[in-house]
């Protein structure tokens, strides 16, 4: 079978993979999904077996990051039947990184076993410090539960980078004591800016969009920020914090793009792929998948997709009025 690595049209190598296990989360963050889903049946979805045989082509045509989204991953049932599954890739050197982003609300019961199947690090997604904010923007969950989340993993020793959504005039006042914060517990901290995902309004959207040029000004106030060539095959720029060598990361997909270095794609849930989170155009790898047990005509449709992968997104706030907005919520393609 042809394993020649996936380049897309504008000469991309395409080495990172980000795929949505569950359209599920115990969670309904504001800018992520609905406060009341409506959720798939579970026969649209790909089975456990049928995502490792997706990751397995992935990583056989040169995938060498392969992060695990949803939804929140570790609310899927036996989920981790498919970790350890997959994690022969890392044994056999195929893969080079096995990762997974999550809200930490189940990390106190998943952590050790993740970190013994050979995940390094960690992202967990945490917009607040503040238990009555972290209830509000969540809408059900409980920030006590995220910070035993967060124990368990140090305790395993995996490395935490905490991604945080910059909110206007709803974490702005805690810019600081989140930097304080991960300095003191030894996490990374990645700033992002909120993505025109989902159905709100554009007034809503508008008055949440906080621009990273604007943070990173304020931190500069009180920090010497150096920037750094450091790259974790994300979109993320880092910044050193001048005195105390914490990291400090900003992914800027309005107000600086980074669609000229783009190495990834995304896998919902039910197998479509999405060759840009910024654009509506996908392929269906589910009825290849299913159609035979070979890959032949999987592997061809996941390589006619990246043909059609796009120079960019058009995610824009300017003037005032919010362009390229994506009907489909965060939680569908799996951030």
């Amino acid at each position: 079978m042809d394993s020649a690595p996936l380049i897309d049209p504008f000469a991309r190598p395409i080495s990172y993979l980000r795929v949505s296990v569950t359209d599920r989360c115990d969670f309904r963050c504001t800018y992520c999904m609905a406060e009341h889903m409506q959720f798939l049946p579970k026969k649209e979805l790909l089975s456990l077996e049928e995502l490792d045989r997706l990751c397995s082509a992935f990583i056989g045509l040169g995938v060498k990051k392969l992060r695990i989204t949803g939804g929140e991953p570790l609310v899927r049932r036996d989920i981790m039947t498919f970790f350890r599954s997959v994690s022969r890739h890392l044994d056999s050197g195929q893969l080079e990184e096995l990762t997974l982003t999550s809200n930490g609300s189940q990390l106190a019961r998943f952590a050790p076993e993740l970190a013994a199947i050979g995940i390094r690090r960690i992202n967990v997604s945490l917009d607040t410090l503040d238990p009555a904010k972290f209830a509000a923007i969540t809408r059900w969950g409980r920030l006590d539960q995220v910070l035993e989340g967060l124990k368990a993993a140090k305790a395993a020793g995996l490395q935490v980078k905490i991604n945080t959504v910059a909110l206007k005039g709803f974490n702005e006042d805690e810019l600081f004591d989140l930097v304080r914060w991960c300095g003191e517990e030894g996490f990374d901290l990645t700033f992002i800016e909120v993505m025109p995902m989902g159905e709100m309004g554009e007034e809503e959207r508008l008055d949440q969009y906080w621009p990273l040029s604007q943070l990173r000004a304020r931190l500069a106030e009180r920090f010497t920020l150096v920037d750094l060539a450091h790259r974790t095959g994300g979109p993320a720029r880092y910044v050193s914090v001048g005195g105390t060598g914490q990291k400090i990361g900003f992914i800027t997909p309005l107000s600086h793009n980074f669609c000229e270095s783009c190495n990834r794609v995304r896998i919902t849930c039910t197998g479509e792929l999405y060759m840009c989170l910024g654009q509506e155009d996908r392929a269906d790898l589910r009825a290849p998948l299913r159609a035979s047990a070979q890959d032949a005509d999987l592997v061809q449709a996941i390589r006619e997709a990246i043909s059609r992968k796009p120079k960019g997104h058009d995610f824009d706030y300017s003037r005032q009025k919010v362009e390229g907005q994506m009907p489909r919520h965060m939680s569908h393609t799996g951030g």
